[in-house]
């Protein structure tokens, strides 16, 4: 068991709200494109976490989408480069310090999240833990 986290690319028709995609009728499925995946990188869990409970979100923040926008984008890559993701621990979660590998891989994300928005999708985060 750990902290595994998504990013999910959905078309803009499939949007029901920031924190809803549209599931497929047919057979339940959430019509989505996972675009990136970490393993227990807590400190950036508990930016989105913060990210959700500042857009209303009001559940225990696991198994809960919530929509990235341009602009959460744009503050999350300040946060990046400042090196102020909030410190976030969990029995789950594991211990793993921020590194250049793991900046690197954050700011690689944010850009290809930033180019999907730009070109008419969406982008969700999301969380098992």
């Amino acid at each position: 068991m750990g902290l595994d986290m998504y990013v999910w690319r959905v078309k803009s028709t499939d949007v029901v709200d920031q924190f809803t995609i549209a599931e497929d009728t047919e057979n339940g499925d959430s019509k989505v494109e996972e675009i990136f995946y970490w393993r227990k990188h807590h400190d950036l869990h508990g930016w989105m976490e913060n990210l959700y409970n500042s857009k209303g979100g009001t559940d225990v923040f696991n198994c809960r989408k919530v929509q990235l926008t341009l602009e959460d984008l744009d503050r999350l890559q300040r946060d990046v480069m400042l090196n102020k993701l909030p410190q976030t621990q969990g029995f789950f979660f594991g211990d793993n310090p921020p590194d250049d590998e793991s900046k690197a891989r954050d700011l690689e994300f944010i850009e290809l999240a930033k180019d999907i928005i730009r070109s008419g999708d969406a982008v969700y985060y999301d969380s098992w833990w």
